[in-house]
């Protein structure tokens, strides 16, 4: 008769029941995930090369700023040279045509006493013409004649001295001029090749620049390709995950259905037969019970802030002080949970104390294997060999958790990476 019953029960029951959600493919939502991965993994390195390239691109823009300043300064020198050489050339043109000039002096005095000279030779004395003496009224006045025409004749040997001096002076400003054209032509020739090899040096300058920059250019759009199509896979892990979540609610709801009408016709059975119902176990539905109190206990606090150090058996509490990462969220002004403060709470409610240690609450409890983790389970994460997370276990791959600074209490698909190799179960 109650085998009767059960059997009708469950059939009404999935007749009953609405039309199951899509159950995406776990093997869909993981080649999903592996997309997400891959994608994730290529944005990493693109950055990191794009990161590289940047780098790159700055060197280069600071070789370019160089070469321009130099070739600044070349063409600064060349205009130097170029202002020099000319000075050159006027200071060289003027000494010659000085030079020239004496030459020319010197000649016509030299002509002059050469003329002096000869017409003193034909007269047999160094007096020259005899009509320089002509109207004399006495020898004294002759004298005078003989020795003004004397001072005249070695005046004119000493102006004929002083202007081959200043020729050779002059030749000499000349000799000086040129050579100071020459250096100044040379200099000039030295800065035009200087100014070509910094002209060329800045082109190919901002040639290398320009040339990266269309590296980083391309990096940039390869990356933000990749970067959409992380986001497309996430989302499509996140669409698959939640198709998920609505068929395992389907599911649990349909369970639950099931399971209650199951025990209203095991009652009816038993009330039918006149007598109790069959023996049931007691401490399975307590336990039944107790899990899910803890369960509604946790799930009641979703959306409360993170706060390191807080929560208790009553609820959450403020916070404390880390003198680190917490601080810098001001976690110690914050009301709410950390990780092990949640699982405190939650557990309270069915009598359970926990101490407020991620670490010694995978100790409070029956060890299992991940493999067989059940509903209410507690579930710990480890680096270095050391527990420094632990989330409730909701099934169907989910879990309720007070993440990290920052953040608030949140239901999750449970992380693998990193986790601990065995739940830990109290009821």
């Amino acid at each position: 008769m109650l085998a009767s019953a059960f059997a009708l029960a469950l059939p009404l029951a999935a007749a009953g029941a609405p039309e199951p959600p899509a159950r995406p493919d776990d093997g869909e939502i993981q080649t999903q995930r592996d997309r997400v991965g891959d994608r994730a993994d290529r944005v990493g390195e693109l950055t990191q090369r794009l990161s590289e390239a940047e780098t790159r691109l700055t060197e280069l823009s600071a070789r370019v700023e160089l070469a321009m300043e130099d070739a600044n300064k070349a063409r600064v020198d060349l205009d130097r040279a170029e202002l020099a050489r000319s000075r050159a050339e006027q200071t060289a043109a003027g000494a010659q045509g000085q030079a020239n000039a004496a030459a020319d002096e010197v000649e016509r005095q030299r002509a002059r006493l050469d003329e002096f000279a000869a017409g003193s030779y034909r007269q047999g004395s160094k007096l020259g013409s005899l009509t320089a003496y002509v109207g004399a009224r006495g020898p004294d006045e002759l004298l005078e004649r003989a020795e003004l025409l004397d001072t005249v004749g070695r005046t004119q040997l000493d102006v004929l001295d002083d202007l081959e001096r200043s020729r050779i002076d002059r030749v000499n400003k000349d000799s000086l001029a040129r050579e100071a054209l020459e250096e100044a032509a040379a200099a000039r020739a030295t800065a035009a090749e200087a100014k070509g090899r910094a002209d060329t040096a800045q082109q190919a300058a901002i040639a290398a620049r320009a040339s990266q920059a269309s590296t980083s250019a391309r990096l940039e759009a390869e990356r933000s390709g990749v970067q959409q199509e992380l986001t497309a896979a996430r989302a499509a892990v996140r669409g698959l995950e939640s198709q998920r979540d609505r068929y395992e609610e389907w599911l649990e709801a349909s369970q639950a259905a099931q399971a209650q009408q199951a025990a209203e016709a095991q009652a009816a059975a038993g009330n039918a037969q006149g007598g109790p119902a069959p023996d049931s176990d007691d401490d399975t539905e307590v336990a039944t019970g107790s899990v899910e109190t803890v369960v509604r206990r946790a799930l009641s606090q979703l959306g409360m802030p993170y706060a390191w150090g807080g929560g208790n058996s009553s609820g959450p509490t403020r916070g404390i002080r880390d003198g680190g990462v917490a601080d810098s969220y001001g976690d110690y002004q914050k009301i709410g949970f950390d990780c092990s403060g949640l699982m405190i709470y939650a557990f309270a409610g069915v009598g359970v104390q926990l101490d407020h240690y991620s670490g010694y609450q995978y100790q409070s409890g029956t060890q299992v294997p991940l493999s067989s983790m059940q509903r209410g389970d507690m579930l710990f994460w480890r680096s270095g060999g050391r527990v420094h997370h632990v989330a409730l276990y909701l099934g169907g791959g989910r879990m309720v958790e007070a993440p990290y600074s920052g953040s608030k209490v949140r239901v999750t698909s449970v992380r693998y990476a990193g986790i601990a190799p065995y739940a830990v179960r109290l009821l």
